[in-house]
């Protein structure tokens, strides 16, 4: 396939056919008007029935004047590349056009003025081409700019004025000028009672819309679109069956089922506190991953919008109530106060008390304002005023007139007459023997002036300040003279008095929750302007931080896995330019690091790690690197070490360094460290060979026994082959069930009768026969197929046992600590069992002293279920643990199994020792009535001396080696 966008145009020196037709060819503006006109321009220069093929930014196929035939499935394929099938006209970035024949012929070798036309052609698709990429590029910024804009709208929003309807109305119109948004709504999610509350819906499909404000319990939308985005918190987008594929469980349909649909969570604290859903219900109008991530951003400044409306709704509905209860008390009192002058005076008097509450004004003002209307019409000369603080526990008094007694300032909430109105919550009229009643009930108490009380009135009223939560505080008076008391009109007097008080102390207090949240949102969007304004700058200094934080590790400062392979490839590749230049790893692991941890919490352990990067950097020089790989692995890159020598010093200088004492939380430790070596030589092809080398090496040194260092060399190289090998081959036996049980029976030790079984694995080896399980479970364990294993055995167990059973035996089967990591391991054995027929009541678990070391508290809660199920445990190996006095009476067992180890010698010479040990815990069993199943009976005399001692079970070879389940089949 020949290309013609770089060929010259060649100008003919006298007029031709493509001087006359070019003109429309270079003044096409699109690319379908060019492909036209170069079609009608080679008709008429003798190559008719032509067609122009060409592939857009977008990434479609387009002909001209028919459809892109089938037999060109790929143009720029090799296929098309035959002579005479296509020409390529013009290959631009992202776009190509080529020529092609007519259907069922070929291209000939084109004519002088036939090349000219298709030199004009391939210059205008290649300007059009570039046209449309600027096209797109402006696009995308006029994109950018409506984006900001829209922002800016939604900012002014949630400032104005309107209230909530008209302002979603407006964020459905702004959203809607970003993406097709006809059929919008907006739910907040109420996490108390588990519903979404519906702001906004707009739907041209479905009718059944909810109403403004209309809340609806989430569970009448289970597992539909809006329940997933709420429960999943993160967006969903495209056709129905798109989004089945992206939920996280079964989807149920509600509503109208639309075409297109997009919606998602506006999250608030990492949870989602409402959702914001389009749908499209038109053919042809879909969704993109544009108009989700703009939609995911807009939905954060809708929240913030709706957030601030509501906010502001609240105070003013606040206010209002407030407003409502004011008028309600002047109608109360204007009622009562109705008859003649006083009547009018007193009206006056409180049109002016309760002006004083709007006025800018100090609140000493505005309390000495209101003493002063208020002894217009009562006998107020002893006025105080007084609020509850700190919760309860003082008692302000931010005005106080009196006579007789002085200003106190504050004083304990205690039970004084003004405590006692407060917590009756009521209006107290009291004279002297009123008041001694009280003290006399203990209800009041007479407090001393160093107490803050002073001396007692002849008369007193007291009404309570109410506010939104309560009862607030007080307003009293109180009279010394026997000529001036107080009445019912009196207290109505004060109470009115108090509403206007304590509405004061309200409205101020909204007044300044009201400033503070207007500040809080100017701020807020200040805050975002400014980050819109400086991301660029921002992105410069995070991608210059990340450089450096991306190739270090943040705990010890030192370089981390990455800067070191990026030293590892500069070695090698300095080596295969210079053999001579040799360089050595070493790979390191801080022994017993768990230790630290788990003794002393995870600081202390941080601090370990910081104390051995130090020490570490003080064993190297420069240009060698310490790095930190991961939790306790380091790695020391010595980049000339010219003899094996030199890194087994360097080894050995760093093992001296750690072995120092260092203090780390209160108490002195002595850490070491494991460390393995490999040597750059030629057979290292990149930096995971080296890596891999040094890794088996330190693999070596912890299995020797720790505090050492190991060498790399071929020998170990097999070793880790030998074990990926056995690896991949459990991993095909695991494929193929080649595990199997074999059973060893434990029989009574009197009469040789069968009570059950222990269950033991073999491997059915395809090459190697029957395996035992000593030559393939480490390797199992150590690479997490023992778990795997384990179920498929026990499967196999409760199918082949239960016929061996009979009624009255049972089965144990051996659990590894790594189950007792899984809360619902007990959940997934009895599911089994019962899935098998096998009854749980004849299956014991066998677990080791060191299981129930590991974690005891999960340990002890999964037997405890297993126990309530029915399934009884076995304490294996008895004797070799650390505390096996405390497991017998932590844990809930029923047997306990004597380690072989004390079994061997009875019945020999030496057997005195093992003897006692047997005696004392048959003993300590039968005490606590446990069952005793003594291991590895391998002789009569064993036997005989067992019976002697009282001992009633046992197992061994005597009895039986392991075999299938088919050979005890016969045996009852």
């Amino acid at each position: 396939m020949c290309t013609l966008a770089e060929a010259p145009i060649v100008t003919p020196s006298t007029p031709s056919l493509a001087t006359r037709t070019g003109m429309a060819i270079l003044l096409a503006d699109t690319l379908a008007g060019a492909a036209g006109a170069l079609v009608a321009a080679l008709g008429e220069a003798g190559l008719p029935g032509c067609r122009v093929a060409w592939e857009g930014p977008d990434g479609a196929l387009h002909a001209h004047p028919a459809s892109v035939p089938g037999d060109l499935p790929s143009l720029r394929g090799d296929a098309a590349a035959a002579p005479g099938h296509a020409r390529l006209l013009c290959d631009a970035p992202g776009a190509a056009a080529w020529l092609l024949p007519a259907p069922g012929a070929s291209l000939p070798e084109p004519t002088p003025a036939q090349q000219q036309l298709l030199e004009l052609g391939a210059r205008r698709f290649r300007d059009l081409f570039a046209f449309k990429h600027l096209s797109g590029s402006v696009q995308a910024l006029a994109q950018a700019e409506k984006l900001q804009r829209a922002l800016f709208a939604i900012a002014d929003l949630a400032g104005s004025d309107r209230d909530m309807t008209t302002m979603l109305r407006g964020l459905h119109e702004i959203i809607g000028q970003l993406m097709y948004a006809e059929n919008l709504f907006i739910a907040l999610y109420e996490p108390g009672n588990d519903s979404l509350r519906f702001l906004y819906f707009a739907d041209t499909v479905d009718k059944e819309e909810p109403q403004p404000g209309e809340e609806m319990p989430l569970s009448a939308l289970d597992r539909g679109l809006t329940w997933y985005l709420v429960n999943d918190c993160k967006p969903l987008m495209g056709s129905m069956e798109a989004m089945r594929r992206q939920v996280s469980g079964p989807l149920v349909l509600h509503g109208a089922e639309a075409h297109d649909w997009l919606g998602v969570p506006m999250v608030r604290d990492g949870r989602a506190a409402g959702v914001l859903v389009v749908q499209s219900y038109v053919e042809g109008i879909e969704y993109t991953e544009s108009d989700r991530a703009v939609l995911a951003f807009v939905a954060e400044h809708v929240l913030t919008a709706v957030e601030r409306k509501q906010g502001q709704a609240r105070l003013e509905q606040h206010v209002a109530e407030r407003t409502r209860q004011l008028a309600e008390a002047n109608a109360e009192l204007q009622q009562q106060m109705a008859r003649g002058e006083r009547a009018r005076h007193l009206q006056a008097t409180l049109y002016r008390i309760a002006a004083l509450t709007h006025d800018e004004q100090t609140s000493e003002d505005f309390y000495r304002h209101v003493h002063e209307a208020v002894a217009e019409l009562l006998n107020a000369e002893n006025f105080y005023i007084a609020l509850v603080a700190e919760g309860g526990e003082r008692l302000d008094f931010p005005y106080h007139v009196d006579a007789v007694n002085p200003s106190v300032g504050s004083r304990s909430f205690g039970r004084g007459v003004t405590e006692y109105v407060i917590r009756q919550g009521q209006p107290v009229l009291l004279d002297r023997a009123a008041m001694d009643a009280l003290a006399a009930r203990g209800e009041i108490e007479f407090g001393s002036p160093q107490q803050g009380y002073g001396q007692p009135s002849l008369y007193w009223l007291g009404v309570p300040l109410r506010g939104a939560g309560g009862v607030i505080g007080a307003v009293a008076m109180q009279s010394y003279r026997s000529d001036v008391s107080y009445d019912e009109g009196d207290a109505s007097l004060l109470t009115f008095v108090s509403n206007q008080i304590a509405n004061s102390l309200q409205r101020r207090e909204h007044a300044e929750a009201l400033r503070r949240l207007n500040v809080e949102l100017e701020q807020r969007v200040q805050e975002r302007t400014r980050e819109l304004r400086e991301q660029i700058a921002v992105r410069e200094q995070v991608e210059a931080r990340l450089q450096h934080e991306v190739m270090h590790d943040p705990l010890t400062g030192l370089p981390n896995r990455l800067y070191l392979r990026d030293r590892l490839e500069r070695a090698l590749a300095s080596q295969r330019r210079n053999p001579g230049q040799q360089f050595a790893l070493m790979y390191l692991d801080v022994d017993r690091f768990k230790v630290f941890n788990d003794s002393l919490g995870h600081l202390a352990g941080d601090e370990v790690l910081r104390e051995v990067a130090r020490r570490l950097q003080a064993c190297v020089r420069e240009p060698d690197v310490v790095a930190r790989l991961s939790g306790d692995e380091f790695a020391v890159l010595l980049e000339h070490s010219p003899l094996p020598q030199t890194a087994c010093k360097v080894a050995a200088r760093i093992q001296k360094a750690l072995q120092a004492p260092m203090q780390v939380g209160g108490r002195e430790l002595q850490a070491s460290a494991s460390i393995g070596i490999a040597l750059g030589n030629a057979h290292h092809a990149n930096t995971d060979a080296v890596l891999h080398d040094a890794d088996v090496a330190l693999y070596r040194a912890k299995a020797a026994g720790r505090q050492r260092f190991v060498l790399f060399d071929e020998s170990l190289h097999r070793n880790a082959m030998d074990v990926l090998d056995l690896e991949h081959q459990l991993r095909a036996a695991l494929a193929n069930g080649e595990f199997e049980p074999h059973f060893q029976p434990i029989v009574g030790l009197a009469d040789g009768a069968v009570a059950g079984y222990e269950a033991l694995v073999r491997w059915r080896h395809p090459a190697r026969g029957l395996l035992g399980p000593g030559e393939f479970l480490p390797v199992a364990e150590e690479c997490g197929l023992l778990e795997a294993i384990d179920w498929q055995l026990y499967r196999a167990d409760f199918r082949d046992a239960a016929p061996l059973l009979g009624k009255d035996g049972y089965l144990t089967i051996n659990v590894s600590p790594r189950h007792f990591l899984d809360e619902t391991f007990d959940q997934r054995l009895l599911a089994l069992a019962a899935g098998a027929g096998f009854n749980p009541r004849q299956l014991r678990v066998e677990v080791t002293e060191g299981t129930l070391l590991g974690e005891p508290e999960a340990v002890a809660r999964t037997l405890g279920r297993l126990r309530e199920a029915g399934v009884d445990a076995a304490l294996d190996d008895f004797g070799t643990g650390y505390s096996s006095l405390s497991h017998i009476h932590r844990f809930p067992l029923r047997m306990i199994k004597i380690d072989r180890s004390f079994v061997a010698p009875l019945g020999g010479e030496v057997a005195d020792r093992s003897t006692a040990i047997v005696s004392a815990i048959l003993a300590l069993a039968n005490s606590l009535a446990l069952e005793v199943v003594a291991e590895g009976v391998e002789n009569e005399a064993q036997r005989q001396a067992l019976l002697a001692m009282g001992c009633t079970q046992a197992q061994g070879y005597l009895f039986g080696r392991p075999q299938p389940a088919a050979h005890w089949a016969g045996r009852g």
